[in-house]
């Protein structure tokens, strides 16, 4: 039997389809640049394939769904500060708030490496 699904309940069913389509729903909350940079990135390194794409995909939504977006972010820009030069840079890679930010990142795209590589 099939029922007929009035419009006061497609928003709903389209919520749900949603959720559906991204379980994690994780990535939702990282702008979409750096959601794109992330898989750009991966598909350079691991291959311009669909799979890569799956895959590199999979990755930043699992590693979302672990890192808050704030901590993501100054993980990344520890990151890129520390491959500048001068006395400065040593802050970047040194200090404990960097070192824990890179710790918290790498241990998060190592679980998504299990999960999606």
């Amino acid at each position: 039997m099939i029922r007929h699904v009035g419009f006061s309940a497609l928003p709903l069913l389209l919520t749900s389809a949603l959720a559906f389509a991204n379980p994690a729903g994780a990535a939702g909350d990282y702008p979409t640049a750096t959601v794109v940079e992330y898989v750009l990135g991966c598909m350079q390194t691991n291959g311009q394939t669909r799979r890569a794409l799956e895959s590199c995909s999979c990755s930043i939504d699992v590693i979302a769904s672990i890192v808050p977006f704030e901590h993501y972010e100054r993980a990344e820009t520890f990151k890129s500060m520390s491959l500048t030069t001068g006395e400065r840079s040593g802050l970047f890679r040194e200090s404990a708030p960097a070192k824990a930010a890179g710790t918290e990142l790498k241990r998060a795209q190592a679980e998504a490496d299990v999960r999606c590589f």
